[in-house]
């Protein structure tokens, strides 16, 4: 009997989320645009060129905005919009809307350490990032660069894509706080600034990073090249997702089959990113990205 009204109200839920979308999203209104926000690096690493193929293939466009993985997760949930991306996994924890998002994964990405094209240092460690991170390294001769005070660029809020990564993966508490002069709201303004500041330093996505005027430089011995992230040699990756609601309409659902086909992945591969069914062994480290780490 109780297993029975849970059924009732499982079903009764989505039918109501599936109602309310339907009369929400933009897509209803106009059926051959698809509105999409979310994470930088997964905009300029490979959506545009998805959203070209598609349209190219279907006439439905796809209007692309930023603002980060969280706008990602909770403007879609939220039923904002009709997709988002996003290069971290739902915390539902940390806002309950997220609870309501549905994450597709497309694609693996790394996280690189990215610095001007001038800078003659070529590798960091783990533990040089780390005191970089916390303030203990503060000009760059301190890791064989020249006499200038380094600037280390950093996102705001502690649950970006990115940053959250960087928490996890280097000092397993989500809670780090960063010692930093230089915040910024998302990672294009993130990697423009090192484009152009010579003594600058920051962490994005190699696979956005691959299309920035920047110096990608090793971390513990590894370069985040295309066949180290998909052999999982190069330990800082992890995965992109596609985000959709419980209920998404017919033509986010045919797009999302798109992204996840062989024709979208190998556009991906095209683009020097890793499509996630290539690399499916990679998620034993995902036991740990997120789940259980204070």
């Amino acid at each position: 009997m109780l297993k029975s009204k849970r059924l009732w109200k499982t079903i009764i839920y989505m039918l109501l989320f599936s109602s309310s979308s339907s009369c929400f999203a933009v897509s209803e209104v106009q059926p051959n645009v698809i509105h999409w926000a979310g994470c930088g690096i997964t905009k300029k690493a490979f959506m545009a060129e998805l959203a070209s193929a598609y349209e190219t293939k279907t006439g439905v466009k796809i209007d692309l905005q930023g603002g980060g993985a969280t706008r990602g997760i909770r403007d879609t949930a939220k039923l904002k919009i009709d997709m988002g991306g996003t290069c971290r996994m739902s915390l539902p924890e940390v806002d309950k809307s997220e609870l309501h998002a549905t994450l597709h994964p497309v694609a693996w990405d790394a996280l690189a350490i990215i610095v001007h094209k001038s800078n003659p240092v070529k590798q960091l460690s783990s533990q040089q990032i780390k005191d970089i991170y916390k303030g203990k390294i503060t000009n760059w001769k301190q890791v064989g660069g020249k006499n200038a005070p380094l600037e280390l660029y950093v996102r705001t809020g502690k649950v970006s894509g990115v940053g959250y990564a960087i928490r996890q993966y280097l000092f397993e508490d989500s809670d780090e706080e960063f010692i930093s002069d230089h915040v910024v709201k998302s990672s294009g303004p993130l990697e423009k600034a090192v484009e152009k500041r010579k003594n600058a330093i920051a962490i994005t996505g190699v696979s956005s990073a691959r299309k920035r005027d920047v110096k990608i430089i090793g971390f513990d011995g590894k370069e985040p090249s295309y066949e180290n992230v998909k052999n999982g040699q190069y330990g800082l990756y992890r995965p992109l997702y596609l985000v959709t609601s419980p209920a998404p309409s017919r033509v986010v659902k045919s797009f999302i089959e798109f992204a996840q086909s062989e024709e979208g992945m190998e556009i991906l591969r095209k683009n020097k990113t890793v499509p996630y069914a290539d690399a499916l062994p990679l998620m034993r480290k995902m036991l740990i990205y997120g789940f259980g780490v204070k």
